[in-house]
């Protein structure tokens, strides 16, 4: 399961043309922390993408934020495209803009591209981001977090976890999230962009957030927007929409969609072999050559260094990598940081097995929390003389491990032939020939179900929607993987 996270950032700020203001320079203390951390956050959110593309998104952002008000946009601002799967864009007070290709596979054309960006530049330009300056994500258990602290609720391991949670979410009001998308409609149309750019996004993005519904058998019901500080796509899109038609050249300013869809030819849509593949049930590392199945009803989330797993009969997570010493002590060095050190947690010695033909332990530790008692369950394996991998666990009270008895007994090496036989989905654009359809076309899509509804959210479309020969489209299909 992959989370829309489109454009974010944090607190208020008056929308007075900077011109009125004078050129806004970026504090010192934020630049110099944005610059110090830069590259750590890259790495934990992907990775740099690199070569023309990367150079596009740059050009792209650097041509609306000319029209930011901030002095000196050009050395000041920053835009870099990341490595992952996860449709989103966010942006650090120190003057950097991060977008990632999932997000850009979605889009149809560079005005959007450009709403995205000059959207995160006016968080930076209206001083939004010091409400809340930790950053999504920021470490491997950011998301487990959140998950242990709406279990543990107010016991002590719930609290720490959760506090923990809060310094990796932003959160973000309804009045920011709106302000910046005034500024960046302002931006991309001085700049000379078609502002249609900004609904277009915003409505893709509710597409397919239903989309997203649908595949994993949840209701299309969304939390109303009175009750979130994050308003909704739709709500979003229909204001842009007004403010686009008020700005008074909807339809007459430039979207660039050839050059835009020339620049996406063969980029990665949904994982990266590198970071391990989500196919339906299951997990496989190629590199690693790790496979593992999920129990029918539970959704995945992979992410840079661990895979999320959630159903309703409880929440897991696998992760590792090297460590010199045994299971016992591995076991107990990840309860240790799931606490931080600031709770003894009576944990049973863990007991051995072997699974696969590998040497493994386990055990369960039970807490009472606020909300009843929980099970908290470890199981390491001991891949090979200096790799450990873990699956950690939460259940209801005495339920130990017994949900998640098949996905622990899944995990396998798989064989070089498997390893070999993973590749990456890949944007292809194609031209529509005489004869080609939309139900046609959707059959080549790189996916074992909603093929059709994949298509047409991709490409904004009906599905009665008749295709005009030498008419660009986007396909998902199976690529080769970077050298």
């Amino acid at each position: 399961m992959r989370k829309v996270l489109l454009l974010l950032a944090a607190s208020a700020a008056a929308l007075a043309p900077a011109s009125a203001q004078g050129p806004r320079y970026l504090d010192p203390r934020d630049v110099a922390e944005a610059q110090r951390q830069n590259a750590e956050l890259i790495q934990e959110l992907g990775g740099a993408e690199s070569g023309p593309r990367a150079a596009y998104v740059q050009l792209v952002g650097s041509r609306v934020a000319a029209f930011s008000g901030v002095a000196n946009p050009g050395q000041t601002l920053h835009f870099t495209m990341l490595n992952s799967p996860v449709e989103n864009a966010m942006s650090v007070p120190g003057g950097y803009v991060y977008i990632t290709r999932q997000l850009l596979a979605l889009m149809d054309n560079e005005s959007e591209l450009a709403f995205a960006l000059g959207h995160e530049t006016g968080h930076i330009a209206a001083n939004h981001a010091h409400a809340r300056q930790q950053y999504a994500q920021r470490n491997p258990w950011g998301v487990f977090g959140q998950i242990m602290g709406a279990i543990l609720g107010g016991s002590p391991i719930g609290n720490v976890i959760t506090q923990q949670a809060a310094l990796q979410t932003l959160s973000f009001s309804r009045d920011q999230e709106y302000q910046a998308d005034a500024l960046a409609l302002r931006y991309m149309s001085a700049a000379g962009y078609d502002p249609v750019g900004g609904p277009g996004i915003l409505a893709a993005l509710t597409r397919d957030a239903a989309l997203q519904s649908r595949i994993q058998g949840r209701t299309n019901r969304q939390t109303p927007e009175w009750a979130s500080t994050h308003p909704l796509s739709e709500n979003r899109m229909q204001r842009a929409l007004a403010q686009a038609r008020a700005i008074g050249r909807l339809g007459t300013g430039v979207t660039n969609r050839d050059a835009f869809l020339a620049q996406l030819e063969g980029e990665y849509v949904d994982d990266d072999p590198e970071q391990g593949i989500v196919d339906g049930p299951l997990f496989t590392h190629p590199d690693l050559r790790i496979q593992f199945q999920v129990p029918p009803g539970y959704l995945m989330s992979n992410g840079t260094t661990a895979v999320t797993i959630k159903g309703s009969a409880g929440q897991a997570q696998f992760s590792g990598g090297r460590y010199g010493g045994g299971l016992e002590t591995y076991i107990l060095e990840v309860f240790r940081q799931l606490t931080r050190g600031r709770m003894q947690v009576p944990i049973p010695p863990p007991q051995r097995t072997f699974i696969n033909g590998m040497p493994a332990a386990f055990t369960t530790a039970r807490i009472q929390s606020s909300s009843g008692v929980v099970d908290v369950s470890v199981v390491a394996y001991q891949w090979d003389a200096q790799h450990i991998y873990h699956f950690i666990m939460l259940t209801p009270g005495g339920a130990g491990i017994g949900p998640f008895v098949p996905m622990v007994n899944s995990l396998r090496r798989i064989t070089p032939a498997e390893a070999a036989a993973i590749r990456p989905r890949i944007i292809d654009v194609v031209t529509v020939g005489p004869g080609d359809t939309v139900q046609s076309l959707a059959g080549r899509m790189a996916y074992r179900d909603f093929k059709l509804d994949r298509f047409l959210a991709l490409n904004r479309l009906g599905a009665n929607s008749r295709l005009a020969p030498g008419q660009k489209v986007k396909l998902v299909v199976y690529g080769a993987r970077r050298s």
